[in-house]
């Protein structure tokens, strides 16, 4: 609090303040305007009468409600967030994209196009898939009688992929503004934003249809984990190292000590989503086959709820296994071990070279250890609650909620307290004010 009544004194950072509100009220105007082609009344119908929509449920936590509207931005930075992580895993698979990182800023801004490239083919891709969903009647689970596109033509389907998609590009180029002109990682606030869009109403949903005790445990639970999720996020694991006294020309280099901040959750919040994505794609498949089959009841029965064992343990199994794989891919000990023995650093103990890359390694080992257990914890807490309080499914948020609500707004609560202290600095090189005397006057 006392940060943001800091950051409002000061005029630039007010002045960035409010362009980050006003980009967010755009963005959630966006949300509620219909897509050309479909009939709004129908859709709302719909909703009222759809129970449970599983297959969609990530995709319509990141647009903040808009998918199942299917307003202009129905497909909210789901795109972006996809192209994102695509290409960070294809940095171990194609060289040329390693290189590029290895450039620096130029080849990041490389990497950021491709980046956009690829966000608006995912857009186009998905927008399609979306709309022949919301023809079939899957995207409701068939509990919707009327159509909601009307108009079958191809003109009109052809409409409202470039609406879809052109909403996404500009979603991202909003986020881009944020990111330049304003407060916090752009994608990351209207991330934050989305959710808590959909996340606060529900919550107070629990104590208006179910009773107010399951409202103030569901509240404190919620509470107790994001206080535990800032805690872990912030603790690392400091390996020292030391360089050597290095003479270059007539100065001498080195001899100082530094670390290597490790996080325990290097992987942040890409394991839970990884994980819901790839157990909803039998589910949406399963969406267009016959409900008579038995494939699909098995489907329906054990990955269409979150609650059922298989769910959980298939939910858990890929938790861990893309907590160490997307670690590995991150952070690479073999290039860390190198730039230190070529700047002449080393970790106290350890040989330089092979030898501390493998050190490296037995620790991130072990912190991915633990840091899977953290996500574990986390993530099935809401599978918890939703059991012991005999909830449904209508619990308001999940572990990749809780994760980004705590992760996003500690990151931006970090940037405003250093563009406060950024602008509120004084220096120590302003001379103070000297009382001026009055200049004494000689008499003749």
């Amino acid at each position: 609090m006392r940060t943001l009544i800091q950051a409002f004194r000061t005029k630039e950072l007010r002045n960035k303040i409010l362009f980050t509100i006003g980009i967010i009220i755009i963005y959630r105007i966006g949300a509620y305007i219909p897509t050309p082609g479909v009939d709004y009344r129908v859709i709302h119908a719909c909703l009222a009468k759809t129970s449970s929509i599983n297959f969609v449920s990530l995709i319509n936590l990141f647009s903040g409600g808009s998918l199942l509207q299917l307003s202009v931005f129905a497909l909210g930075i789901m795109p972006y967030i996809t192209a994102s992580i695509v290409v960070e895993l294809l940095r171990a698979v194609i060289p040329r994209f390693e290189a590029l990182h290895r450039e620096g800023q130029a080849g990041e801004a490389k990497l950021t196009q491709y980046t956009r490239y690829m966000t608006i083919g995912l857009a186009i891709l998905q927008s399609a898939t979306i709309i022949v969903t919301a023809k079939s009647g899957a995207l409701f689970n068939y509990s919707c009688s009327q159509s909601v596109i009307p108009n079958n033509s191809i003109f009109s389907l052809i409409l409202m992929v470039l609406v879809m998609t052109g909403g996404t590009g500009l979603i991202m180029w909003m986020a881009e503004l944020i990111t330049e002109k304003g407060i916090g990682q752009g994608m990351s606030v209207l991330i934050f934003i989305s959710i808590c869009a959909g996340f606060l109403p529900k919550l107070w949903d629990i104590g208006r249809y179910d009773n107010w005790l399951k409202f103030s445990i569901v509240l404190a639970v919620l509470i107790a984990v994001i206080i535990f999720v800032i805690f872990v996020e912030q603790s690392q694991r400091r390996v020292p190292v030391q360089y050597t006294r290095r003479m270059i020309g007539r100065k001498m280099y080195g001899g100082t000590s530094t670390y290597i901040p490790l996080k325990i959750n290097m992987s942040g919040v890409i394991p839970p989503i990884f994980a819901s994505s790839i157990l909803a794609i039998p589910t949406l498949i399963a969406q267009f086959g016959n409900t008579e089959q038995s494939w699909v009841k098995w489907v329906d029965r054990n990955l269409g709820v979150t609650t059922s064992a298989w769910y959980i343990v298939l939910y858990a199994f890929m938790i861990i296994f893309f907590t160490f794989f997307y670690a590995s891919i991150t952070f690479n000990s073999n290039d860390i071990a190198d730039d230190m023995k070529e700047y002449g650093g080393f970790v106290p103990g350890i040989r330089a070279g092979y030898e501390t890359s493998r050190y490296l390694s037995f620790v991130m080992n072990r912190l991915d250890t633990v840091g899977s257990i953290y996500l574990l914890f986390v993530c099935l807490i809401p599978t918890m609650l939703i059991r012991a309080l005999d909830l449904g499914t209508s619990l308001p948020f999940g572990g990749t909620t809780i994760l980004i609500i705590a992760g996003v707004g500690l990151d931006t609560l970090r940037q405003a307290a250093a563009q406060v202290r950024q602008f509120q600095y004084k220096g120590f090189l302003v001379p103070k004010p000297v009382p001026s005397e009055p200049i004494p006057v000689e008499s003749e």
